[in-house]
């Protein structure tokens, strides 16, 4: 049996796993427009795992990518997301920082 998810489905999901904490509301929104474009791209199904989206996926500030990845410390936010883009999934900017695939 299968559920069709929409985007208030998708933030319910990280509610009701007690995993609000790991997103913004805005990434949330652009995670599940990026699953929904996987989706479409290549006409497969994915499963809703939150716990593994959380393992598997992370917002931060592009001052944290800066430290915890050992960047120039003169590197501009633009220049964050172009690093990241060439390191990783990067899926967009929100309210609290910047959303990637963890690496």
């Amino acid at each position: 049996m299968k559920t069709t998810v929409n985007n208030s489905y998708f933030h319910d999901a990280f509610r009701h796993a007690g995993r609000l904490e790991n997103f913004s509301y805005a990434a949330l929104n652009l995670l599940f427009e990026y699953f929904e474009e996987i989706e479409s791209d290549t006409g497969e199904e994915i499963e809703l795992d939150v716990i593994a989206i959380c393992c598997e996926y992370e917002e931060t500030s592009a001052e944290d990518v800066i430290k915890n990845y050992s960047l120039d410390e003169e590197l501009s936010a633009d220049e964050v997301i172009a690093w990241l883009s060439n390191q990783t999934q990067y899926i967009g900017a929100s309210d609290r920082g910047l959303i990637f695939a963890s690496f």
